[in-house]
C-alpha cells in the first residue's frame, strides 16, 4: 500500500497520518484499486472494503470523509457519521482521538494539519476553487476554536496535479487576477494561444504562508503524471473514460 508520511507530521506524538495512493484495494477496471470515493460509480462494497483497509493502516476507530463540494466551509468533527451521510464542506478539525478525517482527491491538493502540542488536527480539500475561497483559512479556524495555536500548526500538501499538466483558459486566469494581480506568477503560458498552465500546489502553499503557517511539507508527486499510483480527474477525461477513483489522505489522533 502506497502510504506517504510528511516528516513533520510524522514526528508528531500520537498523531498518525497518509496520503494514500491507488494501490493494494479490491476496486477492479478504472477504480482499480484503492479506490476510496462512494462518489464514484465503483461497486460500493468495494470503496467500503477499501476505506476499511485505511482504517486499519491508520489503526483508527473510524474514517470520515466530507461532501465535497468545493467550498470555503470547514465542520468540527465530534463523532463519525454514515457513508451516506456527510456534511457538505471541504475542512474539518478534530480533537477526538480515533476520527480519522480523510480527504478525496483526484487531482485537487489534500493538505493535512496538526497542532500535537493542543492535540487538535484538521484536513482539507484545496481545489482551485476551494483555495481561492479560503479553505485554508477556514480550516485553521476550526483548529483554534478546538484549541490550537496557529503558530504550532505543522502542514503538507499532498500529492496533486503539477503545473505541466494543469492547462487552463483565459478565464481561469481571469478569475485569479481579479481576486489579486500577484497571482500572475502561478501561471506559465503553455503554447496554446490564451492558455496557460496552472501551480495549485504553489497557490495553496501561499494561502499557507499568508494565513501565518511556517512548517509545511510539500510532495512532489503529480497525480496526472504518475497513473501506476494515483488516480486523475483529468486524465480520465482526457482518455473520454465514463468515471475515475479517488484517492484518499487522512489523519487521526491514537486513541
Amino acid at each position: 500500500m502506497l502510504q506517504l508520511t510528511a516528516a513533520n507530521l510524522a514526528d508528531a506524538p500520537d498523531i498518525v497520518h497518509g496520503f494514500f495512493g491507488r494501490q493494494d484495494g479490491v476496486s477492479q477496471g478504472i477504480y482499480a484499486s484503492l479506490n476510496c470515493g462512494p462518489g464514484s460509480h465503483d461497486d460500493r462494497a468495494a470503496v467500503i472494503a477499501n476505506r476499511a483497509r485505511v482504517q486499519a493502516a491508520l489503526g483508527a476507530k473510524s474514517l470520515v470523509t466530507l461532501y465535497q463540494i468545493h467550498s470555503a466551509k470547514a465542520v468540527a468533527v465530534a463523532t463519525g457519521w454514515e457513508l451516506g451521510a456527510p456534511p457538505q464542506a471541504d475542512g474539518m478539525a478534530t480533537n477526538i482521538p480515533g476520527i480519522a478525517l480523510g480527504i478525496l482527491t483526484a487531482d485537487c491538493a489534500p493538505v493535512l494539519f496538526a497542532d500535537s502540542r493542543a492535540r487538535v488536527i484538521g484536513a482539507a480539500h484545496a481545489g482551485w476553487k476551494g483555495a481561492l475561497a479560503g479553505v485554508i483559512e477556514s480550516t485553521l479556524r476550526a483548529m483554534e476554536e478546538l484549541g490550537a495555536e496557529r503558530a504550532r500548526i505543522a502542514a503538507a500538501i499532498g500529492p496533486c496535479i503539477s503545473q505541466p499538466n494543469y492547462e487552463v483558459g483565459p478565464e481561469f486566469r481571469a478569475t485569479f487576477l481579479d481576486n489579486d494581480s500577484g497571482f500572475a506568477r502561478f501561471f506559465v503560458p503553455s503554447g496554446k494561444a490564451e492558455h496557460w498552465r496552472f501551480d495549485l500546489k504553489g497557490f495553496v502553499a501561499l494561502r499557507l504562508d499568508d494565513a501565518g503557517i511556517e512548517n509545511v511539507a510539500r510532495f512532489p508527486a503529480c497525480t496526472y503524471a504518475h497513473e501506476g499510483d494515483f488516480f486523475s480527474f483529468r486524465r480520465a477525461t482526457h482518455r473520454g473514460e465514463p468515471d475515475y477513483g479517488r484517492e484518499i489522505s487522512a489523519i487521526a489522533l491514537a486513541s
